[in-house]
């Protein structure tokens, strides 16, 4: 596959730039689950039902409680994301990969910005990145929506035909395919990940970023 083509490298954040096997939606799932079983007063069994529920249907928790219980965004986004990031580690063979990408660099995630810097900052490539788009730049329109994928290219210059979109939630490269964008598909593992896989809007599948952008670095170096 060929990359000299793109302009904007887009990157989720969140088992996309490090891996599942850290477990931090373990502990977002778990705050979560204390968050609606005090707003909705129920047991830890129907909280988790009922979070597992929204995220299918709406893409996120939040979009479901925004719109069955008129929860305030910023209130559940502090809560839920109040976690331990002890668990990652500086990469520094991601940040080097990251960095001598030409053109632009973009964290496109569900999550807020507060909590993507962090992340971002415990992985060592903060400064990797031009821009974060999180959920609040979305107008808490969250992935796959539409209307998040019209705020990013229409607010942020994104040109879709020149852009490369890597995901680790197959049905979010599907907006950003139909735009015209490239489309990587991190399967490795994820929850729900694979739900509606489909080669129609995924250009390439890889299993570990870092070991595609060790190949994507190189080539770029070559074809220079």
């Amino acid at each position: 596959m060929r990359y000299d083509h793109i302009c904007h490298w887009l990157f989720d954040l969140d088992n996309t730039l490090y891996s599942p096997a850290a477990a931090l939606f373990g502990q977002i799932d778990e705050r979560m689950g204390q968050y609606i079983g005090r707003l909705l007063s129920v047991g830890p069994e129907e909280a988790r039902r009922i979070q597992k529920a929204f995220f299918h249907e709406h893409g996120t928790t939040l979009r479901g409680l925004m719109n069955d219980h008129g929860v305030e965004p910023a209130h559940f986004l502090e809560f839920v994301h109040d976690i331990d990031l002890s668990v990652l580690a500086r990469d520094e063979r991601l940040l080097a990969n990251i960095e001598a990408l030409p053109g632009r660099k973009l964290i496109f995630t569900n999550a807020d910005t507060p909590y993507a810097r962090n992340v971002l900052d415990r992985l060592g490539i903060l400064g990797a990145f031009e821009d974060i788009i999180c959920i609040r730049c979305m107008a808490y329109w969250p992935k796959p929506d539409a209307r998040a994928y019209e705020i990013l290219t229409r607010d942020y210059a994104v040109e879709p035909e020149a852009a490369l979109f890597v995901e680790d939630t197959a049905r979010n490269l599907k907006p950003a395919k139909a735009m015209g964008m490239t489309t990587i598909w991190v399967d490795n593992g994820s929850e729900r990940g694979n739900h509606d896989a489909h080669p129609s809007y995924i250009d390439l599948t890889i299993r570990h970023v870092g070991e595609w952008l060790d190949e994507v670095v190189a080539g770029l170096k070559e074809a220079a």
